[in-house]
């Protein structure tokens, strides 16, 4: 079938990302490493101390997932009822992570849990984290996602969002009629 668009003299595929490539091996590195772990520790401690542990693990996670939810939703709350913009999370979301790793099974995920429960550490990669975003948003070629979000935050001094339509006068061109006012 044929819809009349040309097609391209030479078919080339798209390079593969590095993380595309490498995070199913990563992964599946990570998961024989947790059971080859997991597998030493039972029969260092036995097993029922192996299920002890992989079971405080899940109850932690919960608590830390509980409880760092009820606290975002706090602050969410607290800001809303100021009036002023949701301010960052404050190592909510790290906190979260950390639970959830503490909620798999696997004593190496545990340790990475807990790490991520240690306020330094959370402070320390959240700063990393936002240097990294940063940098990447500046080198985003306009017309690409990252350029995207560049424009998304670009906003008032005031603080409010600006709604609006860009028009684009092509030369040679003349608008047959004005256009209204974009407001709501």
């Amino acid at each position: 079938m044929t819809t009349g668009a040309s097609t391209p003299p030479y078919s080339t595929r798209p390079r593969r990302s590095r993380l595309r490539t490498f995070l199913p091996l990563g992964i599946a590195a990570w998961l024989v490493l947790e059971i080859w772990l997991l597998t030493v520790v039972a029969g260092w401690a036995g097993g029922f101390t192996v299920f002890l542990l992989l079971l405080a693990g899940l109850v932690l996670g919960t608590v830390v997932i509980k409880r760092a939810g009820r606290r975002a939703f706090q602050n969410l709350n607290e800001s809303l009822q100021r009036g002023g913009a949701p301010s960052s999370g404050g190592g909510n979301g790290l906190m979260m992570l950390g639970g959830l790793l503490l909620m798999l099974p696997g004593l190496i995920s545990d340790g990475v849990g807990l790490l991520l429960l240690i306020p330094p550490v959370q402070k320390a990669l959240s700063r990393y984290a936002e240097r990294t975003v940063d940098r990447r948003l500046r080198r985003a070629a306009p017309g690409s996602l990252g350029g995207a979000f560049q424009q998304a935050r670009m906003h008032r001094p005031d603080g409010k969002v600006v709604q609006g339509e860009v028009v684009r006068d092509e030369p040679g061109e003349t608008p047959q009629e004005p256009r209204p006012p974009l407001t709501r």
